[in-house]
This record gives C-alpha cells, sequence and structure tokens, in this order.
C-alpha cells in the first residue's frame, strides 16, 4: 500500500503522479552505484594475507605492502609484538617502521607515538635497548609540519628524558639541541627547544645546567618571536627548581621582570604567573623589592590598559596575597583586600544602576571575561579568609560572600557552592555566620549548584550544629531555622527533573539528618517522603538510595508508635504490594535491614514476611530471593532461631519440588549448595565468628538501650508538672546516668553512602548519633506472624535488670534461647522436619549443639 503525502502546492492529477514515479526511480538508480561500491576481487585479493604467515611475518608483509590501514594497525600492535618476540621486533620490524614513517600519514604517525610511549613505560626492553633502537626515530619525526603530530612525539620524548640515563641525554638530545635553538631555525623547532629545555633543568647539576643550558635559556628570552618568548617564560619554573635558590635569583628573577615588560601581553601574563608560582623561592628582600612593585604594577595596570591579565591576577590573587602576607604594611593590606572586593563585583555595576552610559558598549567578550573574574574571586574565598583572619569575616568578607552566593551567573554560584565547607571549616565557631547563604544556595534555581554544595553537605551540617552559638541537642536547629524547607524544597527539585544522579546522590546525603534534627521532625517531613520516592520513582539507583536512607532513619526513630507503623508499610505496601518491582524494592530494603540493623531485629520482623515471596508469581522475584537467602540465613543464630532455620528449609523444599522456570531453580540449586556449606553462629560466643558476633551484640545492645531512654522519657514526661520530690531528684539522677553512659559505650556508627565518616566502634565524640537513635518494640507487628510473640507458656524475651550509680551504671540484657520459638501442633504450617532431612540439606550446626542447654542464656553490659 501507496502511502499519501498531503501537501497544499500538491496537484494529484495523472501526469503529476507519472512524475513522481518517475523521480523515485531516478533515486533507484542513484542508490545502484552505492550498492556497487563494495571492494572488487582485485582489491580482496590484495588485501588478503597468508594464514600461514607468523605474527612477525605478517608484520613485515604489510608494512612493506600493505595498505596504509593495515600498517596503522601493525604499529597499533608494536606493544603486542615486543611482549611475544622482542629479539625479532627489534630485528625486522622496527626498522621497517622506521622506513614507512618517512610518508606515512598522521594517523600512522599518532599512533606510532604512542605505542612507542607504551613500549617505554611497560619497560618491554632495557633503557639501553630503547634509547639504541627507538630515540632517533622520536628525533626525526619530532618536527613533522603537522603540528598535532610534532606535539605528539614531543610527548613522547619528555617521557622518554626522565627514564634515560644523563649520558645519552647529553649527547643525543642536549648537544644537537643548542643548534636547533638558533634564530635560524624555524619557528616549530625553536617552540620544541624551549620545552625540551624545561624539562633537561631537572636532569642534570645546578654547574652543567649554568653553562650549557642558560645560555640557550637566555637567546630564546629574547627571540624575535613573541610565541618563543612566552613558551621560555613559562619553562623559567621548571628551571628555576632545577637550578637553585641562588642562581634563580641572580639569572632567573632578571629575566622575569624584563618579560614583565614585554612589549607582547601573552609575554607579560607568562611573567606575571610565573613569578607568583616562585614566590617561595625569593626571599623578603627579593619580595619586597622586586616582587611587591611588579605586583602592584600588574594590579594597577589591569584596570586600565592591560585587561588580558585581569583573569589571570583573580585566579592569583589569593596565593599572592598570603604569599606576601609578611611584608605587607597595613596600608598595603587594606589595597589589596579593597583591589579583591573590587574584583568580586566587577561587572554587576550596570545591574545595579551604576554608570548605565558607561557600561552599555560592553562586548560579549567582556561579559565572559567579568565572569571569570568573579568565579575565580569565588575560588579565592578561603584563601582570602586566612588572608584576614577569619575573626574578622563578618566585618572584612561578609558582604563580599553574600554577594558571590547571590550572584547572577551559575559558574560563580557553583564555585562558591564547592568551596563552602572550605568556608565553614575556616570559620570555626563562628560558621552560624553563613547558615542563610547555605538555606539559599540549597534553593538555588540551579541544579548544578545544589549537586556542588551536596557533596560536602553532611560535614557542612555537622560543623553548622556542632560549632556554632547553639550546641545543646535540644536547640541546634536554631542555628539554621529555615534548613529543613530548604531541603525538602532541594530535594522535590532534584526528582522533577531529569538529573536523577543529582536525586540519587541527595538521597545519600540526607542519611546524615537523623544526627542533624530532631527524629519527629525526620518522620513528618523526610520518612514517608523516602517511601513515596520509592514506590513511585522509575530510577531503581534512585530507589535504592531511598530505600537505604528510609532504613538509616527507622534506625534511629525514637518512638515506638512510628517505628511499627513504617514497618508495616514496608511489608503491607513493598513486600505484599501488587506491582512485583516494589516487591523487589523490598527485597533490597531487606539486605540493607540486614547491613544496618542487629540480626534478632531482622528475624523478628523481616524474615518470615521475606520467605513469603518465594511463592512469589514472578520468576525474577524468586531469582534475586534466591540469591538473597545466604545473607538469610547468616541472621539466624542456634538453637534460638531453630524454628526459623526449619521455615527456610520448607521454603528451599518447595523450591525445588515446585519451580518450573529453569533458570530460577538452576540458581536454587548453586543457592543450595551455597546453604549447605555455610557454618551458623549460635548463642555463645565462637572463636571465627567473634567479629561478627561482637558488631551485632553492640547493635542490639545500642537497640535495646534507646528503648529504655524512650521509657525514661516517658517517665518524664509524666513527671512533668509535680512538685519536686525524692523520685524526681532520682529520675534526674537516673536520666543523667543513662547519658553519661551512653557516651562511654562504644558506638557502632553506621556508614553514609558518599559521607567522609566510615565505620568505627567506640569513638566518644558520636555522643549525638547515640542520642537520637531507634529504639524497638518487642511486640510483633503483623497479625500473620504474631505467633513469634504469642508463644505459650514462654516467658518475655527480653528482661531488664538496670541498677545505677553514678559512672558505674550497667545495664544486664538477659535473652531467653526459647523466646522466639513456637510450639508445633498439628495444624501449624510450621511444624519441625525430621533431623535427617536437616542434616542433609543444611549444615545448621544442630549436631555441634546437641550437649548445650535450651535455657542457655546471654548477658550484655553496657
Amino acid at each position: 500500500m501507496r502511502p499519501i503525502i498531503f501537501c497544499s502546492n500538491m496537484d494529484f492529477s495523472q501526469s503529476n503522479l507519472f512524475g513522481y514515479i518517475e523521480d523515485l526511480q531516478e533515486l533507484t538508480i542513484i542508490e545502484r552505484p552505492v550498492r556497487r561500491s563494495l571492494k572488487t576481487p582485485e582489491e580482496i585479493e590484495r588485501l588478503t594475507v597468508d594464514e600461514e604467515l607468523s605474527d612477525i611475518e605478517r608484520a613485515v608483509y604489510l608494512l612493506s605492502s600493505g595498505q596504509d590501514i593495515q600498517g596503522t594497525s601493525v604499529v597499533a600492535n608494536l606493544p603486542v609484538l615486543m611482549r611475544q618476540n622482542p629479539a625479532e621486533t627489534l630485528r625486522r620490524v622496527v626498522p621497517k617502521i622506521r622506513e614507512v614513517l618517512h610518508v606515512a600519514g598522521v594517523e600512522m604517525q599518532l599512533t606510532a607515538a604512542v605505542s612507542f610511549l607504551t613500549v617505554l613505560q611497560e619497560e618491554l626492553v632495557s633503557i639501553h635497548t630503547y634509547s639504541h633502537s627507538f630515540l632517533h626515530i622520536i628525533l626525526q619525526n619530532m618536527e613533522h609540519r603537522d603540528a598535532g603530530v610534532s606535539n605528539a612525539w614531543l610527548e613522547t620524548l619528555l617521557a622518554v628524558i626522565e627514564a634515560l640515563p644523563k649520558e645519552t641525554v647529553r649527547h643525543e638530545i642536549l648537544n644537537p639541541l643548542v643548534s636547533k635553538a638558533q634564530l635560524s631555525q624555524t619557528l616549530q623547532s625553536r617552540l620544541v627547544s624551549c620545552k625540551i629545555m624545561g624539562k633537561l633543568a631537572n636532569k642534570f647539576e645546578a654547574h652543567i645546567i649554568k653553562r650549557e643550558i642558560l645560555p640557550v635559556v637566555k637567546s630564546l628570552c629574547q627571540d624575535v618571536e613573541y610565541e618563543v618568548r612566552t613558551c621560555m617564560c613559562r619553562q623559567l619554573e621548571h628551571i628555576a627548581h632545577g637550578m637553585g635558590t641562588e642562581l634563580t635569583k641572580t639569572v632567573v628573577l632578571p629575566e622575569l621582570v624584563e618579560l614583565s615588560r614585554d612589549e607582547g601581553s601573552s609575554v607579560r601574563l607568562a611573567a606575571f604567573e610565573t613569578l607568583v608560582n616562585l614566590l617561595d623561592m625569593f626571599d623578603a628582600d627579593d619580595r619586597s623589592q622586586t616582587v611587591l612593585p611588579l605586583v602592584k604594577s600588574f594590579c594597577e595596570k589591569s584596570f586600565k590598559a592591560d585587561e588580558s591579565i585581569l583573569v589571570s591576577l583573580s585566579f592569583h590573587l589569593g596565593k599572592l596575597c598570603n604569599g606576601l602576607y609578611g611584608i605587607f604594611t597595613p596600608e598595603q593590606h587594606l589595597r589589596f583586600l579593597e583591589f579583591y572586593k573590587k574584583l568580586s563585583t566587577l561587572g554587576l555595576q550596570q545591574e545595579n544602576g551604576h554608570n548605565d552610559n558607561q557600561l552599555q558598549l560592553q562586548t560579549l567578550e567582556q561579559e565572559k571575561k567579568y565572569i571569570s573574574v568573579r568565579k575565580n574571586c569565588a575560588y579565592n574565598f578561603p584563601a582570602m579568609i586566612v588572608f584576614v583572619d577569619p575573626k574578622n569575616f563578618h566585618l572584612e568578607l561578609y558582604s563580599i560572600f553574600f554577594c558571590l552566593c547571590h550572584d547572577p551567573e551559575v559558574p560563580v554560584r557553583y564555585t562558591m557552592a564547592i568551596s563552602f565547607y572550605e568556608v565553614a571549616k575556616l570559620l570555626n565557631s563562628g560558621v552560624y555566620a553563613i547558615h542563610k547563604e547555605l538555606v539559599t544556595l540549597l534553593q538555588d534555581e540551579s541544579l548544578e549548584v545544589l549537586d556542588a554544595l551536596v557533596g560536602h553537605l553532611p560535614e557542612i551540617l555537622e560543623l553548622m550544629t556542632n560549632r556554632g552559638e547553639n550546641n545543646g541537642s535540644e536547640s541546634k536547629l536554631l542555628s539554621i531555622p529555615d534548613l529543613i524547607p530548604a531541603l525538602t524544597t532541594a530535594e522535590q527539585r532534584a526528582a522533577s527533573s531529569l538529573k536523577w544522579r543529582t536525586h540519587e546522590k541527595l538521597l545519600q546525603k540526607y542519611a546524615c539528618l537523623p544526627h542533624i534534627i530532631s527524629s519527629d521532625q525526620i518522620y513528618y517531613r523526610f520518612l514517608h517522603r523516602m517511601l513515596t520516592i520509592i514506590l513511585t520513582n522509575n530510577v531503581l539507583p534512585v530507589q535504592k538510595a531511598a530505600a537505604r536512607t528510609l532504613c538509616i532513619y527507622l534506625r534511629y526513630n525514637r518512638k515506638q508508635e512510628q517505628r511499627h507503623e513504617v514497618i508495616q508499610k514496608l511489608i503491607e505496601q513493598l513486600g505484599q504490594g501488587k506491582s512485583y518491582w516494589n516487591r523487589l524494592r523490598f527485597l533490597d530494603t531487606c539486605e540493607f535491614i540486614m547491613e544496618l540493623f542487629s540480626k534478632s531485629f531482622f528475624c523478628k520482623y523481616f524474615f518470615l514476611p521475606l520467605l513469603e515471596l518465594t511463592h512469589d508469581p514472578v520468576a525474577n522475584v524468586r531469582m534475586k530471593l534466591c540469591y538473597l537467602l545466604p545473607k538469610v540465613k547468616s541472621t539466624l543464630k542456634i538453637p534460638t532461631d531453630k524454628h526459623l532455620l526449619q521455615q527456610l528449609e520448607l521454603c528451599i523444599r518447595k523450591l525445588l519440588c515446585q519451580e518450573k522456570d529453569k533458570d530460577v531453580l538452576s540458581i536454587v540449586k548453586k543457592t543450595v549448595l551455597e546453604l549447605d556449606r555455610m557454618e551458623m553462629s549460635v548463642d555463645s560466643f565462637q572463636k571465627r565468628f567473634y567479629e561478627n558476633d561482637l558488631l551485632d551484640q553492640e547493635k542490639e545492645r545500642q537497640e535495646h538501650l534507646l528503648l529504655e531512654m524512650e521509657k525514661v522519657e516517658k517517665e518524664k514526661q509524666q513527671n512533668e508538672g509535680r512538685p519536686t520530690n525524692i523520685n524526681d531528684k532520682m529520675f534526674e539522677k537516673k536520666r543523667r546516668d543513662s547519658k553519661t553512659s551512653s557516651v562511654l559505650a562504644k558506638s557502632v556508627t553506621l556508614s553514609v553512602p558518599g559521607s567522609s565518616s566510615g565505620t568505627s566502634v567506640g569513638k566518644e565524640d558520636k555522643k549525638s548519633k547515640l542520642v537520637r537513635s531507634q529504639s524497638f518494640n518487642t511486640q510483633a507487628l503483623h497479625p500473620k506472624y504474631s505467633n513469634i510473640d504469642k508463644c505459650p507458656n514462654k516467658s518475655s524475651a527480653i528482661g531488664y535488670t538496670s541498677s545505677v550509680s553514678g559512672m558505674g551504671k550497667s545495664c544486664m540484657l538477659s535473652f531467653s534461647d526459647d523466646s522466639f520459638r513456637p510450639h508445633p501442633t498439628g495444624s501449624s504450617g510450621n511444624a519441625a522436619f525430621p533431623s535427617s532431612s536437616s542434616r542433609n540439606l543444611f549444615n545448621s550446626g544442630d549436631q555441634k549443639n546437641n550437649g548445650s542447654k535450651d535455657g542457655q542464656s546471654r548477658r550484655m553490659s553496657m
């Protein structure tokens, strides 16, 4: 069926239709030559190589009679040939490459330069052999007419100079270089000589540099071409480091002074930058008598006749001010500070309504230059804080900081966001002064600015809350009053954009919030938002980041009712969700739970809901669960969790017997073998599990400690408003001792992706993290799994015995081994399997613990 094309001016008469058909036929005729433009049999014959040839013979043949693309392939394969047969390659292939390179094209030249450098870096031959076989080829092709090829060979030569012995460099490179640097040589040859001189300065002693290199350097500094003078001026920094302080003062500094007055702006710019980079090599007299007048001259000319140096001056100003700090008079100190302030607002006068007539003719190039200057000022802001002293920040620099954070151009605000953490560290206890700018950058309209700020957001917020004026844990938010709205706005803007990596990074960094704001604020403003992201977002990394952050929020939540609600929603909306995608995310969440929480917590709330997914109708869910089963088994302890082990065995048996998907069945069989090899931990400590058991015990101790703290807080709320009596005094004593104990106890810090704080145990400076930790209820959530806690004739799972005696308070936690063990009944689905089946399927460790008592107890001291 022919498609009909509608056009406003198209005539559908019969003659026109025949015209369209003829046009189509012409198009098919045009296509025919294209289809026939394949290789002819003669060309194919020419490109065919005998398969019986060895690699060396094939390489020689292709270099001799092959086409350029075949020769280039051989040159690219040179390192491989050197590894296989270095002697034959050096004898037959390398001389052939040397012949071909004389007439080779640009592509083969560039490939050869890279291959020669690879041979050197991988040390495929000795340095003596390399200099004999490859150095002359490099020197011959370095003056290629194509600038790209010449630079490629030059980079290879500079790398070779570092590895060659001094005598070889002196005879093969330095001596010919003297003639190559003469005025009679080409401009390209003299530019190459400048760059090689800078590299040779670090190779020889000072007396050889003074005798053989310095005369050539002076000649190149006075070359008639400004490109050569500029290039040589930039190499003076390397030459100065090679000569030492004394010769730098007597030889290099006068040359720089002369070049700083050069007629070429690029030469003056190179002289200024080299002068700044060599400040450390000049003494106080040279700085005050020579360098400082030159710098003052540069600053005066930059606004008047020489704007080309303005961008470079703004970039080096921080280093310059701190390098000359010791010789500044108070007047000069103030003068340079005012100069920096002027640069920080350069180009903004028009927007402020000043000098409208004068600035109307600004070109686009000037606009870009002014933006670059303000961006450099933002880059140098931490250095300027050191220059004025952080104590004087509010008086001297706060107005500039405000302007740069509110700059109309994104690059300037982006640079301020990157340097915000450095500024906060320098201000130390005075960091509260910049909290408004933090809120401003969090709400910035550009996601690039937000992404730059979020990189160090946990560290910034911790500095804000711990070093500000309000250091109390109850009133930390007073130092950043608008923080929570700014954080929520930033997350919503990142979520609504297409930059999911920024959103993922933001969610990862928000895991630090339990150490910054209260549990209630996290619950009402962030926790439910994380759950919504898991349920509705379409980007997998974002969902996983939200799931991990939600688990950390749950870890530090301090109210039982809120924790129960969140766990219930995770089970119902994810684990039992209608979408298989949600059920997959439930498995990810369970993996984070196993990482962040104790084994007993996971087994209590998530073990059975997780096993239910073995009956999931979607094969991908069952497959993912099978990969997770070894981790699930590692959370069990024998004999306490023997009934859960039986449930795990039952699920594995059903999968083996009933699974129809061949991929899932294959993974199940592999998982069974892995599970059978696993050794299970027992309630008592064992040497091989000591580290893991200790870490898990610490997590469990923290969870129960926070449960006790929640109980204490409830008692405090009940006692509020009552007259002070002995009981109140005892309560206050208990509360103080509880806080003291939490400081002294070893804490397991949860790792936050992207954060600078790792996993550590026993650090006293983690007090705030422990105080905000969550506590967990000992009752089951879902009615379907309530049989775990409603076992008949069994005592409570957890019993507390607390004795308070000042700093010596201890909390003894007693765990009954039978607390989680249901009685098997005839109607229950949790019937125990015969011991023989358990032994055949898993190495569960029951045989090793048959002699242990069921009433075994475990004590943990806080």
